[in-house]
Formats: structure tokens, sequence, C-alpha cells
């Protein structure tokens, strides 16, 4: 929600990496660089967080760890607040997020075992160390809200006077938006589907009579990810993957292949390779449905027909076409109007938009309706569609203002005051919490004062 902080938890988050032995790296001894009130802040700490910086490719020198320490202070001190008022992190949210990382690292380390080389210690210490981290990053997360939440709402008085006290050089500016309507048709799922299951039987078959799976994995697979790889997927949690699959894998047993597994990728045959508690690696051959010419012919013809009842014969709106005959049941019962259904919004920046569906507006003019055109899907898989669209509005650049753009001005003074608030809690708490900090800290150049004491 806000910006500012967003490293604050992502320390707590790393923290919980570090391990409590006094030696760590190549036998450096260990010791604490801050104390807030009864809480310490180790080295390893910092470090650790200087290790995943360099991962990135970010460059980590000594500001930058005077940054991590700050941003690690800060969540000390909402840690402190939330015992004192006797927050709570819930063994059900601790489990949860829990369950969470070990998948996350059991996935990228390769594995139960790889996870319990690479930090010396057994799945159950680690349990242990993350646990507590955990919580402590729920409780400071907790706290946080409760901060935030303490901010009085602004009135539409209280978002005019931000309006009109805050510089236009200060005010954020609106890039072109477009507002649209669409009328979606799908092309013909089931003749394709069929087409692809009779190709993958085809190809199970030659596997079940003795050809590589890896083989006809790299001739066949259109996943681009793990088809040179000879389909093979790596060692990760179960998690990862779409139900389906994930079921299906884990049903098989070593080598054996599985029958035709549906997902919203397309059409997979799995292969076993290894598991290990929810971990498992396997190879699989992914083929997607394909739409021929003669689907796009037909259901640009139909659209085409759809076109002409609205602008040459009138006989009915494009809100009344959409109603009666888009085959996209979100954008349908609107009237065809598209809605970024993260925010709800009906209008659209350019970089918001399908680049299909751009590259068609950008030649429109308000009130034209599109030819026919084939775009993708808003699930997120590439799936194709065929439609046209109609242009309803075109809302130029400008900066913001109290008319036109309400909801984000109450959005940007909200984020404001919350800000000021987390910064008022934070300067109060310095002052009135024990903080100690290592010499080798001192001359940090802090954004807040009262650090060194």
């Amino acid at each position: 929600m806000i910006k500012r902080f967003a490293v604050m938890l992502a320390v707590v988050a790393i923290s919980c990496f570090s391990a409590s032995a006094q030696r760590y790296q190549d036998g450096l001894v260990d010791k604490i660089v801050a104390l807030v009130g009864n809480d310490a802040i180790m080295l390893s700490d910092i470090e650790s967080e200087v290790q995943m910086m360099r991962a990135n490719g970010m460059v980590a020198d000594r500001n930058a760890r005077c940054e991590i320490l700050e941003q690690a202070l800060i969540s000390k001190l909402f840690l402190t607040q939330a015992r004192l008022d006797s927050l709570v992190a819930s063994a059900a949210e601790v489990q949860e997020n829990l369950t969470q990382r070990i998948a996350s690292v059991t996935t990228q380390l390769g594995g139960e075992k790889a996870m319990e080389d690479y930090f010396h210690k057994s799945r159950y210490d680690l349990e242990q160390i993350w646990r507590t981290a955990i919580e402590e990053q729920i409780l400071t997360q907790k706290m946080q809200q409760q901060v935030i939440s303490a901010v009085p709402h602004l009135t539409p008085r209280d978002v005019k006077a931000f309006a009109d006290s805050t510089a236009p050089e200060d005010m954020p500016v609106i890039p072109d938006e477009y507002r649209l309507r669409q009328i979606v048709l799908y092309p013909d799922k089931d003749s394709a589907a069929t087409l692809v299951k009779e190709r993958l039987l085809e190809i199970r078959e030659r596997i079940v009579n003795g050809e590589r799976f890896s083989s006809l994995a790299r001739l066949y697979s259109e996943d681009p990810g793990s088809a040179s790889k000879g389909g093979e997927l790596g060692m990760v949690n179960k998690t990862v993957y779409w139900p389906a699959f994930s079921d299906a894998a884990t049903a098989l047993k070593v080598d054996q292949v599985s029958p035709i597994v549906e997902t919203p990728d397309g059409f997979h045959i799995i292969q076993m390779i290894e598991r290990e508690g929810d971990m498992f690696n396997a190879r699989h051959i992914l083929i997607k449905p394909k739409y021929t010419a003669e689907d796009r012919a037909k259901a640009f013809a139909r659209l085409d027909s759809i076109k002409t009842l609205i602008v040459q014969d009138s006989l009915m709106t494009f809100e009344q076409a959409a109603w009666a005959f888009s085959e996209d049941f979100k954008t349908r019962t609107n009237g065809g109007m598209m809605v970024d259904e993260n925010t709800g919004s009906a209008v659209f920046e350019k970089d918001q938009l399908k680049p299909n569906d751009y590259i068609v507006l950008r030649d429109m003019k308000v009130g034209d309706i599109s030819d026919p055109f084939e775009s993708v899907d808003n699930e997120g898989r590439g799936n194709t569609i065929y439609k046209i669209i109609k242009l309803e509005e075109i809302i130029p650049s400008h900066v913001a203002s109290y008319e036109n753009d309400f909801d984000i001005l109450m959005n940007v003074a909200n984020n404001r005051n919350a800000n000021k608030a987390i910064d008022n809690f934070v300067d109060e708490k310095i002052k009135s919490t024990y903080i100690v900090l290592d010499p080798v800290f001192s001359g940090c150049p802090f954004s807040k004062k009262g650090w060194i004491k």
C-alpha cells in the first residue's frame, strides 16, 4: 500500500533466513549490531539482505547496509508496539505462511534435502526458526495496518482542499485514457481440442511402445521452458502447478506416463521422474489447441454481420448487440463495456490494453466500430479470441483535477496521510524506545533522527 516502507517487511522476511548461530559465511563471528527494546538485530541479518541484493544484480555498498539496518529498526518498533497492544498472529496464519515459504525455498533450491544442505539445518530446525520470524512479520504488518486504519477517512471536502493546496507540478499526470466496448466470439474449442488429444494419444502410444519421452518432448512439446530439456521441469513443490497437473503427476509412479491432462495452458502428458514429499520432478509434453484459418474466417464473418446490424441496418445499438451476441460473460452483461479486473475502472491507459487491441484502437475515432480482429483473453494464458470494439471515449493526458479524477486524488491523499501517520509513529517511538546501535553504524546517513542516542 505504501511504497516507502515496502523494504521494511522484506528485511523481516530475509532475516528469517539467517541462522541463530554465532558464525556465518566463512567463519566470521556474528554479533548484535542493534537493540530495539528487547529485540536484537544481528549482523548476519544485514548480510543476508546484502547477499540477496547482490544476487538480484543490485549494488550493495556501505550505504545499502545503512538503509537495510534502518528498515530493520523501523520493523522492530512496530513489532514492539504490536506486542504491547497484544496483537496476535494466529497459528493458522503462521502455518499458512510457513507452508508457502517452505514450498518457495524447496522449489528454488531443488528439494528438501537441498534446502537442509544449503542452510546446514534439518527441516524441523528451519521450521522453528522461520515460524518465529513469520509470526514477527505478521505482527509487524498488523501494527502498520492499525496505525494506518486510525487515519480519518477523507471527505470530498478534504480531497478538494488537498487538490487546491497542491502545486500543479506536484499533482499526478494522467496519460491518455480510453473507454471501450467489445463483442467477443470464441473459437470452436471442441474441434481443436479433439485434434490435440488425438495427437497426444499417438505420442503417448509411441512412448509406451519404447520411444524415449524426452526425445519426443524435444520434438513436439510447445512449452518453450522445458522442451529443450526433454520436457523436464525440475524438482519443485506441487503448489507451483495447476491442481489438475499436480494431481495427475503425483498419482504416477516413477517412469509411469499419465493419461491426457487438461489445464488452462493446454493438454499434457506427464512422466514422473522423482518424488519427495510435496516436491516432484516430472517431464511433460504440452500441446495447445490451434485454430485454423477456417475458424478465424467463420468468426470474422459473424462479427461482420453483427457490425452491419449496428452500423448499416441500425437494428440495434452496440450495447444491445453485446447483450445478444458476445460470448464474454464478464463484459456482455455490461453492454460490452470493458473493465479493468484489477481496479474495477472502465478507463484504460495504453499500457493496460492488449497489444492487438491498441494496434486497432490507435487509428479509431470516438464512436468508431472496428473491423473484426484477433486478440487474446484476460485470463493471462494467451487464449485466442475474436472481437470487434467500439471506442466510446478518449480522455486526453492531463494533470489530475478534482472534477475529473476524484478517485485518483482520493488515493493519493489517503496514501500521503498514511505515510504521515507512519512517519509520526516512527518518530514518536524512536524517542520513547530503548535503542542501542553498534558504533560501526554511527556514521550512517539515516533518514530518521534519534537512532543514535
